[in-house]
C-alpha cells in the first residue's frame, strides 16, 4: 500500500498529450486555451471617447476661451473629423475616435448648449480629460492571454476583439465511466429490499462536466467473462476508462483479475488514506484506467484527488494548492490519510474548515452538508483547531 503523495506521483507521470483542435470561439468556454493571444492592434487602436460631450483644444480654454461654437458632430463608429477653428468644439460620442486637433472632452453635464454655442461650466480642465488614449491598455503584439488558460467570458471578450472566430484549444480526452454491481438498479427504477438505484455514474459525469469533459457510461454486471469482454473493446475506443466499484476484496470484486488478464499494467493498488483505500490505477498503451471504490464519497472523493489534477497536468495546465484553518478539534486513529469532509467560511480574510459529520464512506448524503475535503496527514493522530492543511474544493 502505497502513500497518497506517492499514488499522485505516480498518477500524474502518466498524464497524457491528447493533441489539440480548434473549435468555434463560442464553443471554447471552459475549454483549455492552446496559444497565446495577442493584440492585433493597439488597444484601444485609436484615442477613444470615454463621455459624452464636447471635445476642444486645451489651450484655449487654458486661454481664457469658455465658450465654443459646435462646428460639429463625431459619432462613434464614424470616421474621424477635425477642428478646423481652436476656438471651436466638436460634439462627441463615448466610444468615438477623438476629433483631429482636439485633446479635451468636457462630459455635458459640465456644459450649456445654447443656440448653437457650448458654454463650459467649469473652471478647470486637464489635457487629455475622458479620453482613452490609444495603446495605454496594450500595444500590437502584446500577450493578451497566455496559453494554458481556462476560457472564460472575460476571455472570449478578449478572444472577440482580436477576430479569433476559431480558437485553439487542449482536445478533450475521450472517456468511459463504468459502474459494477448487481445491486444496482436504474434511477427511474424501484429497488428492491436489496438493491440501491445507481448514483456514482451519475456523479462521476457530473464531475467531468465540471471540467467541460464528456463522458459514455455503462453498467456492467458482476459476471467476470461479460466485464473482460467489454473492457477489452473499451480499452481500444477510449483514453480514460472510470470504474467505480469492484476492486476491493470481495469475491465478486473481478476487475483486477481482468485487467491482469487484458495485459493492463498495474501501477499501485490501494492508496493509505481514507475514504478510497482500494483505489486501483493502471495502464495500456494509450489508454488510462482509474477503477475507485464503490461507495460513494470514496468515489467522490478519489475523482477530485487524482483524476482532476492527471486531466490538468495533461491538458498542460498548472495547479495550486489551496489551505484552510481548521476551526475544532480533529482525532483520527488509524496511520492513513484522512479526506475529512468540512463546510468552508470566510472570516477576517481566512479561509476556514468545520468538519461536517457523517456515517463513512457510504453516506453519500453527507456530500450535500459540505464544500470540500480537507487533507490531514497520516503519522499524526490529533489535529488541532487553528491549523492550516489542503483542501479540494468541490463547491
Amino acid at each position: 500500500m502505497i502513500s497518497v503523495q506517492e499514488a499522485q506521483k505516480i498518477v500524474l507521470k502518466n498524464s497524457l498529450d491528447f493533441g489539440l483542435e480548434k473549435i468555434p470561439l463560442m464553443k471554447s468556454v471552459g475549454r483549455i486555451l492552446k496559444e497565446d493571444i495577442l493584440a492585433d492592434r493597439d488597444f484601444p487602436p485609436f484615442n477613444r471617447v470615454s463621455m459624452d460631450g464636447v471635445a476642444i483644444d486645451y489651450t484655449s480654454f487654458k486661454n481664457g476661451e469658455r465658450a465654443f461654437f459646435i462646428e460639429g458632430i463625431q459619432p462613434a463608429g464614424s470616421p474621424q473629423i477635425s477642428l478646423s477653428n481652436n476656438k471651436n468644439c466638436i460634439e462627441v460620442m463615448t466610444g468615438a475616435v477623438l476629433p483631429a486637433k482636439t485633446n479635451v472632452v468636457i462630459r455635458y453635464e459640465d456644459v450649456l448648449i445654447e443656440n448653437g454655442i457650448a458654454k463650459i461650466q467649469i473652471e478647470e480642465v486637464s489635457y487629455f480629460q475622458n479620453i482613452h488614449e490609444k495603446g495605454k491598455d496594450r500595444k500590437e503584439g502584446e500577450i493578451l492571454i497566455q496559453k494554458n488558460k481556462f476560457i472564460s467570458a472575460s476571455e472570449i471578450g478578449v478572444l472577440a476583439t482580436v477576430g479569433s472566430s476559431k480558437v485553439m484549444v487542449a482536445r478533450k480526452p475521450k472517456v468511459m465511466i463504468i459502474s459494477t454491481g448487481d445491486e444496482l438498479v436504474g434511477v427511474n427504477e424501484t429497488p428492491l429490499d436489496y438493491q440501491i438505484r445507481m448514483s456514482n455514474v451519475y456523479t462521476l459525469v457530473s464531475l467531468l462536466d465540471r471540467l467541460h469533459v464528456s463522458s459514455e457510461t455503462d453498467h456492467i454486471t458482476d459476471d467476470k467473462p461479460i466485464l473482460k469482454k467489454k473492457i477489452k473493446e473499451y480499452l481500444k475506443d477510449f483514453d480514460v476508462l472510470l470504474f467505480s466499484g469492484a476492486v476491493s476484496k470481495g469475491k465478486f470484486d473481478f476487475l483486477p483479475e481482468v485487467f491482469k488478464e487484458l495485459g493492463v499494467e498495474k501501477l499501485f493498488h490501494k492508496v493509505s488514506q481514507r475514504p478510497g483505500k482500494p483505489f486501483w490505477f493502471g495502464k495500456k498503451e494509450t489508454c488510462r484506467l482509474f477503477a475507485f471504490p464503490g461507495n460513494p464519497i470514496s468515489t467522490f472523493a478519489n475523482c477530485l484527488a487524482y483524476f482532476y489534477p492527471w486531466h490538468l497536468k495533461s491538458s498542460g495546465v498548472n495547479t495550486s494548492n489551496e489551505t484552510a484553518i481548521l476551526t475544532e478539534n480533529v482525532f483520527f486513529k488509524p496511520n492513513l490519510t484522512y479526506f475529512l469532509q468540512v463546510k468552508l467560511s470566510h472570516k477576517f480574510g481566512q479561509l476556514l474548515a468545520t468538519p461536517i459529520k457523517g456515517n463513512g464512506s457510504g453516506d453519500l448524503a453527507s456530500l450535500v452538508n459540505s464544500d470540500a475535503f480537507i487533507q490531514l496527514p497520516k503519522h499524526q493522530n490529533e489535529f488541532k483547531k487553528g491549523e492550516n492543511y489542503p483542501i479540494i474544493r468541490y463547491r
